[in-house]
């Protein structure tokens, strides 16, 4: 990636090396051309429910868990955003869903990269369009000669 720094913090003790991964991922993205950000560092955090749910209530005033939380780039900080994703949330929602892990979390890292690009999801027009954006995405990784996939470990 050419002007954009991942900063990767995996603070999930069985989510196994994620940083090739999410690399990947990214790399995918912006090779696309599509949903372009800022550049500059982007932070990515791989956390468990208590953690997401404790920022959650700290910035959001909701103490709920979430799947993901997305801060705004700033570019007075060389920042192009942060994620926070919820691995905890993303296990359990692949297996509600009965879909890949991997896949599940791609999905909450998508959706908060599509955040940073501009797209919201607070009213049902936007909500239909962040949809439409996150599955061109996942459209694009499964056209990517290079696979994205998250492990998990037994145990940490």
């Amino acid at each position: 990636m050419k002007e954009l720094h991942l900063e990767i913090s995996n603070r999930y003790s069985c989510l196994k090396s994620p940083k090739s991964a999410t690399e990947c991922l990214f790399e995918a993205i912006v090779q696309s051309g599509k949903f372009p950000i800022g550049d500059g560092e982007l932070s990515i955090a791989f956390v468990d429910d208590e953690t997401i749910a404790q920022v959650h209530a700290d910035f959001m005033g909701d103490p709920s868990p979430t799947d993901v939380i997305t801060f705004p780039a700033d570019a007075t900080m060389d920042s192009a955003g942060e994620i926070i994703v919820s691995v905890d949330h993303a296990r359990s929602r692949a297996v509600e869903l009965n879909e890949p892990f991997s896949r599940e979390l791609s999905l909450y890292l998508i959706h908060g990269w599509l955040h940073l690009a501009g797209y919201d999801d607070h009213d049902e027009a936007d909500r239909l369009k962040m949809r439409a954006a996150e599955q061109e995405a996942l459209a694009l990784l499964d056209s990517s000669e290079k696979a994205v996939v998250y492990r998990l470990q037994d145990k940490p």
